[in-house]
C-alpha cells in the first residue's frame, strides 16, 4: 500500500525499494508509477533504499514519527559527550562521525566509507578503505571511550571477540560483518575521481604483517576497563593469547602502520606497540588473579624497552628511526610520549620530534614519511600525523606551537567539520578517502590533551597533561 520493491536475479542482494505517501499504480507494460503534484507550502516524502527488502524501507507514510525518533536518538547520543572544552563543537562532530562509521549490527568500524579517492593527483594511491582495520578501529574506539561513549567500545570489543572465535585469529582487517576482505582488483574501465584512476575494490594490504595491531587493541581495552567498563573473561583469555603472540611476532620484520608495498622491516613503531600491549596487559592481569602472568610480562616488557633503546635510535642524531638499522624517520615516532614509553622532554623524544618536523613538515602539516614504500609517487600531508604533533607538543609544554598546529588542522575540515585522510599542505584541499576515522580520532585526542595542558598551565601546575583529565 505504501511502496514498491524491485528485485534482481540475486534476490535481496540486488533489490531496490521506494516508499512514499504517494499511491503507486501498476503499469500494463510492467513496473509501477506514482504521480503527484506539489503546491507552495506542501510536502511529501519519498524514500529510496537499495539492497535488501526491509519493512522500514517503505514506511514513508510515517515520516514524522521517524524524524522524531531520529532526533531523539542523536540528541541522546550528543548528551553523553563528557568533553566541555573550547573545541566542543569539533569534538562532537568527530564523535558523530565515528559513530556513523560504526556498523550497528556487528560493532565493526570502517576506516572510511569510500574507495579510490586519490591521495595523489596521478591516482596511483587509490585505496579501498571500506573495511574494519583492527588498529584504526581500536584507536577510534579508544577516543570515543575517552569522551563518554563506552557503549560503542563494548560493541567493537564484542565484534573482535566474535571474529576471533569464528576465524581463529586476529586479522589485520575484516569486512563489516567479520568476513574476509576481498582480493584487490582494479576496475580499469572506470576513470576514477577527477580522472585519477584506477578504481580499486578490495585491499591487498589484507595479506600484510602489521605487528602493531595488538598493542592498539589492548591499549583501547585497558582504557575502557580503567574508565569503569567491564572486561569479560572470554575477552581476557583472548588478550592473553594475543599478547604472547605479539611478543613472538615482534622478533620478525613487518610492514608497519603505513602499509608500504615494499619488503618488511623491523619497524620501531611496531616494537613500541608490542611494548604497549605488554604494559597494558600487565596492568590488567591482577584483575583476573594472574599476578605471576603480570610479572612475566613486566620482565618481557622491560627487555623489549632495552632492545628499542639499543636498536631503534640513530647514534648520529640521537633520534628514534623508522626501523632497526635505518636512519630515516616517520611520523608514528611522535607517539613515544603519548603511550608513556618516555617523557615528552626526554632528549631522544625531543630530537625525534625536531627531526620529524624538519624532515617531514610542510608549514604546519606533516607527511607520514619520505622513504621508498614500493609505490613510488607522492601524496599529501596526513591529517592524523598533524594531530599527533599537536599532542606531542602539548605533552612537552610547547603549548603555543601545539595550538597553532591543532588549529591549522581543524581549519582543513570542510564546511560541516568533516576531515579527509590527507590534505594538500599548500591549498588544504582534501585528499584521500573521506571522512577518515583516523583524522577524527586524532582531533578528539589532541583536543582533550591540549585543553588539559592549557588548564594545567593556567593553574600553575608544571606536569604533562593526562588525556584522562577531561576539560
Amino acid at each position: 500500500d505504501h511502496g514498491a520493491v524491485a528485485e534482481g536475479p540475486n534476490g535481496e542482494r540486488c533489490s531496490l525499494s521506494v516508499g512514499s505517501d504517494v499511491r503507486f499504480e501498476t503499469r500494463p507494460q510492467g513496473g509501477v508509477v506514482g504521480r503527484f503534484r506539489l503546491r507552495a507550502g506542501e510536502r511529501t516524502w519519498v524514500i529510496l533504499s537499495w539492497g535488501g527488502v526491509r519493512p522500514e524501507a517503505v514506511l514513508a507514510y510515517r515520516p514524522y514519527d521517524h524524524m522524531r525518533a531520529t532526533r531523539t536518538f542523536w540528541r541522546r547520543f550528543a548528551s553523553q559527550l563528557r568533553y566541555e572544552g573550547p573545541w566542543r563543537h569539533d569534538v562532537m562532530r568527530s564523535a558523530l562521525t565515528l559513530k556513523l562509521l560504526q556498523f550497528g549490527p556487528s560493532g565493526a568500524m570502517v576506516a572510511a566509507p569510500t574507495t579510490s579517492l586519490p591521495e595523489a593527483r596521478d591516482g596511483s594511491r587509490n585505496w579501498d578503505y571500506r573495511f574494519s582495520w583492527v588498529r584504526d578501529s581500536a584507536m577510534a574506539i579508544r577516543a570515543m571511550n575517552l569522551i563518554g561513549y563506552p557503549g560503542e567500545a563494548r560493541g567493537f570489543f564484542h565484534f573482535v571477540r566474535e571474529t576471533i572465535d569464528r576465524r581463529g585469529q586476529l586479522d589485520l582487517m575484516v569486512g563489516i560483518e567479520g568476513n574476509e576482505v576481498p582480493e584487490e582488483i582494479l576496475l580499469e574501465h572506470w576513470s576514477g575521481h577527477a580522472g585519477a584512476g584506477p578504481v580499486r575494490i578490495g585491499n591487498a594490504a589484507r595479506d600484510q604483517k602489521q605487528h602493531d595491531i595488538t598493542g592498539a587493541l589492548v591499549d583501547a581495552i585497558a582504557l575502557h576497563e580503567g574508565q569503569g567498563g567491564a572486561l569479560d573473561l572470554g575477552l581476557w583469555r583472548q588478550i592473553r593469547v594475543l599478547v604472547d603472540q605479539a611478543l613472538s611476532d615482534s622478533a620478525e620484520p613487518d610492514h608497519g602502520i603505513w602499509e608500504p608495498r615494499a619488503e618488511p622491516r623491523h619497524h620501531v613503531h611496531s616494537k613500541l606497540m608490542t611494548w604497549v600491549a605488554l604494559d597494558r596487559a600487565m596492568g590488567m592481569a591482577p584483575l583476573f588473579g594472574q599476578a605471576e602472568q603480570a610479572t612475566r610480562w613486566r620482565v618481557q616488557r622491560d627487555a623489549l624497552r632495552d632492545e628499542i633503546m639499543e636498536r631503534g635510535i640513530d647514534p648520529t642524531s640521537g633520534s628514534f628511526v623508522s626501523s632497526y638499522g635505518g636512519t630515516d624517520v616517520d611520523a608514528a615516532l611522535l607517539l613515544f610520549p603519548s603511550y608513556g614509553f618516555l617523557d615528552a622532554r626526554d632528549p631522544h623524544v625531543v630530537r625525534t620530534r625536531e627531526r620529524v618536523v624538519k624532515e617531514l613538515g610542510e608549514g604546519r602539516f606533516l607527511r607520514r614519511y619520505h622513504s621508498d614504500d614500493g609505490i613510488g609517487t607522492g601524496e599529501g600531508a596526513f591529517v592524523l600525523c598533524g594531530f599527533w604533533l599537536a599532542e606531542a607538543l602539548a605533552l612537552a609544554g610547547e603549548l603555543d606551537e601545539a595550538l597553532e598546529v591543532f588549529q591549522s588542522h581543524q581549519a582543513a575540515s570542510n564546511h560541516v567539520g568533516l576531515l579527509a585522510a590527507e590534505v594538500d599542505p599548500v591549498t588544504t584541499e582534501p585528499l584521500g578517502n573521506f571522512p577518515q576515522a583516523f583524522s577524527h580520532l586524532g582531533q578528539i585526542q589532541a583536543a582533550v590533551r591540549l585543553d588539559t595542558a592549557l588548564r594545567l598551565r593556567d593553574e600553575g601546575i608544571d606536569r604533562p597533561p593526562s588525556e584522562l583529565e577531561l576539560p
